[in-house]
């Protein structure tokens, strides 16, 4: 017998003892209608119990899956959320740095101008003020804000940067400019230019200007500057020259006794001789003279004219 046959047989089977059970249960129906009835109610309702039970499990589901992919959502705006902040904190934490730069630069700005009159207090807190309620700043008005303030400090990096520049090269200037007598509490006993000669008569053209002193002084550099000369010239006995770098030569003269030799580097106010009456001189005294751009000038243009200390006594060469 083929597998078709075979088949064929036990589907009429199985339709022949499926009639056979619904003649079965029909007869039993007629004898007991009342069993019959509440036997197919009780199937009826199981059914629907079933039923509303299935269709409640997939509602349940159905939410629970819908409060996983909303848990999912807010977990994620979270973590985006705090990227932000992160984000927000990492460029705030980057603008205080730059303001605390900028406040130190502020305060060595005011030092070195001189500007410490307490008008230039970069520790002291700006007062604000304001009108109305406040309200929630979005996060897109913050970002601009933060990127305008960082503009803004890195123009007034700039501009403080330029002015720090300007004011240190300017302090470099002034250092090595003459600027100060080179011997402390002195006065002037000779002045530049035309006089009558110390020694033979006449007249003569002094070069320098004279300052009083006693032996052993300390002659003090005028400004700051690298030693290019320090021996014996004719007639200034011992010399030190002092170059500053900036087309300025000054030359002491007559010392007793020189404290450096060249190449030495010197601040101003710095001892770099002791005073003396060496070479053509009538008595102990400090020579100075200045030189611009190899040409000899009154050194007063630089020390000024100070009438007490400018006191004009017995002329020395």
């Amino acid at each position: 017998m083929t597998e078709s046959n075979k088949l064929q047989d036990n589907l009429h089977d199985t339709r022949n003892r499926a009639q056979l059970s619904l003649e079965r249960f029909r007869h039993w129906a007629t004898a007991r209608p009342l069993a019959a009835l509440a036997l197919l109610l009780g199937a009826g309702m199981l059914c629907g119990a079933g039923l509303r039970s299935a269709v409640g499990l997939a509602q349940v589901e159905a939410l629970q899956a819908t409060n996983s992919e909303k848990q999912a959502e807010l977990d994620r705006a979270k973590r985006d959320a705090q990227r932000e902040v992160n984000a927000l904190a990492a460029r705030l934490a980057e603008l205080q740095a730059q303001a605390n730069r900028l406040n130190a630069l502020g305060s060595r700005l005011t030092q070195t101008g001189q500007l410490e009159d307490g008008e230039f207090d970069f520790q002291r807190p700006v007062g604000q003020g304001g009108r109305g309620r406040s309200s929630d700043m979005p996060v897109g008005e913050l970002k601009l804000r933060l990127s305008a303030l960082e503009a803004d400090y890195r123009q007034a990096d700039t501009q403080l940067s330029v002015i720090e520049s300007l004011l240190f090269n300017r302090q470099l200037d002034l250092r090595a400019t003459p600027s100060r007598f080179p011997i402390a509490g002195s006065f002037i006993t000779s002045g530049f230019g035309r006089r009558a000669d110390p020694f033979g008569g006449g007249g003569e053209f002094h070069r320098g200007i004279d300052f009083e002193a006693n032996a052993g002084d300390p002659v003090l550099a005028v400004a700051d500057g690298v030693v290019s000369f320090a021996g014996v010239r004719n007639g200034y006995g011992n010399t030190i020259e002092i170059d500053h770098g900036n087309g300025y030569v000054t030359r002491y003269a007559h010392n007793s006794r020189l404290t450096h030799q060249v190449g030495d580097l010197v601040r101003t106010g710095q001892e770099i001789a002791r005073a003396g009456s060496t070479g053509r001189s009538t008595g102990t005294h400090v020579h100075l003279e200045v030189w611009q751009d190899g040409v000899v000038v009154d050194p007063r243009r630089f020390l000024g004219h100070n009438d007490a200390l400018a006191r004009h006594g017995p002329t020395h060469g």
